[in-house]
């Protein structure tokens, strides 16, 4: 990771979950971290948990809703303008509502698509030009997908964000080639994680709890910090090496 020290990274969804342990442990290896989320104040708490624990990097607050392509635009304007631009981004952003497909609210699957699929090809276009105006080949984008995205597990309600992580299976190869056609040697690479404990389930579950609480007494999830632990793996592959997918389950996991 030491070619990474003093680079600016870009953590979607950084407030908390696994863009927080993302973000958390990018700093502490030395990185310039942009992280980004509707609840900066989260993000603030965060950086100054880095700055007191000594970290050689540091954590840069974002307010931006991922849903508003001005807003990303503004983002990327702003870290142009304080930090030059992105080397490293984390398209960690997502979510989920328990919406079947023959029953679903319209409202719920847009807004799956708007962060999910729409939010994360908007922040990889921008990071891609900010990356090409500065002769910068060496970077890299990181996708964080899930189990989901590579197959379609028994859960009804889960069908059309399913459906939006097997975009981003997609999106990242189609990435992948598009870098490669442009004699580029910047890297594209999805990382899909089986259950982490995050509040992901219970925001999927908003008005169920106790489906969330009991995802989590099947088996024992991933940490957080697993999944930031595989980040940290990634970028430290050799420049030569491209590493496309990363799929990462708790042992017990049966989907």
């Amino acid at each position: 990771m030491e070619r990474w020290r003093g680079r600016v990274a870009l953590v979607t969804g950084a407030s908390v979950g696994i863009g927080a342990a993302i973000a958390r442990e990018l700093v502490r290896l030395g990185m310039k971290v942009m992280g980004c989320a509707r609840d900066v104040e989260k993000i603030q708490k965060l950086a100054a948990e880095c700055q007191s624990a000594g970290f050689s990097g540091v954590l840069v607050p974002f307010k931006c809703d991922l849903t508003k392509e001005e807003e990303i635009l503004s983002m990327f304007a702003a870290i142009k303008a304080q930090h030059q631009g992105v080397d490293v981004c984390i398209n960690n952003a997502g979510l989920g509502h328990a919406d079947h497909l023959l029953s679903g609210r319209t409202s719920s699957w847009r807004n799956m698509l708007d962060v999910n699929v729409l939010a994360l090809t908007i922040c990889t276009r921008e990071t891609y030009q900010s990356m090409k105006e500065r002769n910068v080949d060496d970077g890299h984008i990181i996708h964080l997908n899930s189990v989901c995205g590579h197959r379609v597990v028994a859960f009804p309600n889960l069908n059309f964000y399913t459906a939006t992580k097997h975009a981003v299976t997609a999106l990242t190869e189609g990435l992948r080639q598009e870098l490669r056609l442009a004699k580029s040697h910047i890297r594209a690479t999805s990382i899909s994680p089986g259950l982490v404990v995050t509040d992901f389930p219970f925001r999927l579950f908003v008005n169920e709890p106790q489906k969330a609480e009991d995802l989590y007494n099947l088996y024992t999830p991933l940490a957080a910090q697993d999944v930031a632990d595989a980040v940290t793996y990634v970028l430290s592959a050799p420049p030569h090496v491209q590493i496309g997918e990363v799929l990462i389950q708790p042992v017990e996991e049966f989907w």
